[in-house]
């Protein structure tokens, strides 16, 4: 990038893009918004969509009000923060918090086609904070069709009329959108060491494996799975197993008749007792208590 453009006042192609749409919502309803207790943690101020957007490019010096959310879904574009250029392309979601000097363009070669949105409310810093967190303001969404459907509804919800009721709507749209950013930025990355591992877990329920023996099977070191499982899901992976084990156990005693000698083979334990023990220790309650609870 050249830096003589990083200075520049904030731009945009005044004609627009064919198939465009934009609604931006006007302030004295925003600030209504933010007082009312429904809408004030999390607020839709602007959305829209822009295909093959050629010559899109903001610059903001000074950041704006608003959290904004950028959805690539094809072409290619980059996002400066911070003094660095990050690459945005297709299936990446760009978070740029508020207040912070940015800026992004479309690629000049593959021009990108984006969903955009900008929050803002109290709670708006937390949830964009899983993404903001990592190493880049960047992630991948692994469930890119969920995501374009959230960002199509606010829009359209948005373009029709600007009631409260729209607002709070966006508003609980938007909560998802976050939510759905955050959960995919958790996932690995397909055919990674992690996304690996745990897909090799996730197949022998009613199996056991060292850490050792799980990463030499992916390629890495025992402590470097570890770690990557601890920045995934809290846990090692010997808790994840556990986890998987005891999903599938719960499902056995809800939706079978099956013993708890024979739940517990079914899930890798040879010793029911010392499973019932596992099991209570996690759910508070016995594996035969679980079966007897009313649900649902």
């Amino acid at each position: 990038m050249d830096d003589s453009m990083l200075h520049g006042a904030s731009h945009y192609r005044a004609d627009g893009f064919p198939g465009q749409r934009l609604c931006v919502v006007p302030q004295p309803q925003v600030r209504a918004a933010l007082d009312d207790p429904i809408t004030r943690r999390l607020t839709v101020t602007d959305a829209g969509y822009f295909p093959h957007a050629a010559g899109h490019r903001r610059v903001r010096a000074r950041g704006v009000d608003e959290t904004i959310v950028l959805l690539c879904t094809a072409g290619e574009g980059a996002v400066l923060l911070d003094g660095v250029w990050h690459t945005v392309s297709r299936a990446q979601c760009a978070v740029i918090p508020a207040g912070a000097p940015h800026e992004y363009r479309a690629s000049t070669d593959d021009p990108w086609t984006i969903w955009w949105v900008h929050l803002r409310g109290s709670d708006v810093a937390e949830l964009t904070g899983p993404v903001l967190g990592t190493s880049r303001p960047v992630t991948r969404m692994q469930s890119l069709d969920r995501a374009i459907a959230l960002f199509d509804e606010i829009v359209g919800l948005l373009e029709h009329r600007l009631s409260p009721a729209a607002l709070v709507a966006a508003s609980g749209l938007g909560w998802q959108l976050l939510t759905r950013i955050a959960v995919d930025s958790s996932l690995p990355a397909e055919g990674s060491a992690l996304e690996r591992a745990m897909r090799y877990l996730e197949d022998r329920i009613d199996g056991t494996i060292s850490v050792g023996e799980l990463a030499g099977l992916v390629g890495v070191s025992g402590s470097h799975l570890s770690a990557l499982f601890r920045r995934a899901t809290g846990g090692g992976p010997a808790a994840f197993h556990t986890s998987v084990k005891m999903t599938r156990a719960r499902a056995l005693l809800d939706t079978t008749d099956a013993s708890i000698a024979e739940v517990a083979t079914a899930v890798g334990y040879a010793d029911p007792l010392y499973f019932s023990r596992h099991f209570r220790r996690l759910h508070g309650v016995s594996p035969s208590g679980y079966r007897a609870k009313a649900k649902g």
